[in-house]
């Protein structure tokens, strides 16, 4: 697993080097890799926006589908799968924006763990011997994920004793302070030990709690209480306690991450919400909607009406779509019976009208 960590931290490692570069903070530049990193992953959450608005608009024929063949799930979730093919959506485009933070919170803890390599920019032969030196430092073997923490507080305890590595070595690991307000951005919170460190992950939850309450209002505004927001609603209000929990078992950076992310994510939202107005998008689709069939409606009169009139091309036209429709009809009958074992019942020109 701390391969896989590895992988995801190598990009991620850049781009708060790139932002530790720009405000010498080790805490600012966290929050400024917050935000890019946010500003990178807008797209999905303006995708989860019109989301929500399709999923409004297309409601009534899901409702019509699980009413018409809800005593068979195969049909029904054959039917509703194409239903999602059609109107082009995902059921779990929803939840995109929250889980995709996982991957990124694995990166970052490889990131945090590792300061020397992916913040300092330090090679790996001096990170080795700097690590053989905070072992001396602090009498206890220095190794492991948590080693290059290790060698940040024995730098800060006895500097002359990295004297060997270099002086501008030595500016450098000196000049990482990975503190944040009085809190060490680099140790991890304990249940057992109520300090500072707590501030996280009570922050991390009370945020969370926020989002899903929030983001429950507006999805209810949206696409109302139905089945179709469950695995949102259930993604939203376990994160709360995913996060508590989490951001115990982690550096305390990466529980301000992830409150920061949670809080520019719930800003983001809100101004999309503004941008992307639900209840206008569906009001305008509705409009269109009712639109087309009345443009139908009309085309439908009109020639009914060259039909009274003995239109000749309005009567071949007439009989070839009627063909075809009962054609259509057929073989979708044929089908169903074939595969679910029903009788075959022929179409009659009752069933085109």
């Amino acid at each position: 697993m701390s391969s896989l960590f590895s992988i995801i931290g190598i990009p991620l490692g850049y781009i708060l080097y790139f932002c530790y570069q720009i405000v010498s903070n080790y805490g600012l530049a966290l929050i400024l890799f917050t935000l890019i990193t946010r500003l990178i992953l807008l797209p999905l959450s303006v995708k989860q926006q019109k989301s929500m608005v399709k999923m409004a608009i297309f409601r009534p024929k899901m409702e019509e589908i699980q009413k018409k063949y809800g005593k068979n799930q195969q049909k029904l979730t054959e039917e509703m799968q194409k239903l999602y093919q059609k109107e082009g959506y995902s059921p779990m485009a929803g939840c995109l924006p929250s889980l995709i933070q996982f991957p990124i919170l694995f990166g970052l803890i490889d990131v945090i763990y590792r300061p020397l390599y992916h913040v300092l920019r330090l090679s790996d032969e001096v990170i080795n011997e700097a690590l053989a030196i905070a072992s001396q430092v602090l009498g206890r073997n220095i190794d492991g994920m948590t080693g290059q923490l290790s060698v940040v507080q024995a730098v800060h305890q006895s500097p002359d004793q990295f004297m060997v590595l270099g002086q501008d070595v030595v500016d450098k690991l000196s000049s990482l302070d990975m503190s944040f307000f009085g809190i060490n951005l680099g140790a991890t919170p304990a249940i057992t030990a109520i300090n500072l460190l707590w501030l996280i992950p009570i922050l991390t939850g009370v945020i969370n709690i926020l989002y899903a309450i929030i983001m429950n209002r507006l999805n209810s505004q949206t696409v109302g209480d139905g089945a179709g927001t469950g695995a949102t609603r259930m993604v939203m209000y376990t994160m709360p306690i995913i996060s508590l929990i989490f951001t115990f078992q982690v550096p305390a950076g990466v529980g301000l991450y992830w409150a920061v992310s949670t809080l520019i994510m719930l800003i983001q939202q809100l101004i999309l919400n503004k941008i992307y107005n639900p209840q206008e998008q569906i009001a305008k689709a509705k409009a269109e909607a009712e639109a087309r069939r009345e443009k139908e409606r009309q085309e439908k009169r009109e020639a009914k009406k060259r039909l009274k009139e003995g239109d000749p091309e309005a009567l071949a036209k007439a009989m070839k779509q009627k063909e075809i429709d009962r054609a259509r009809l057929a073989e979708a009958r044929r089908q169903d019976a074939i595969k679910y074992g029903e009788e075959y019942i022929e179409v009659t020109d009752d069933d085109l009208k």
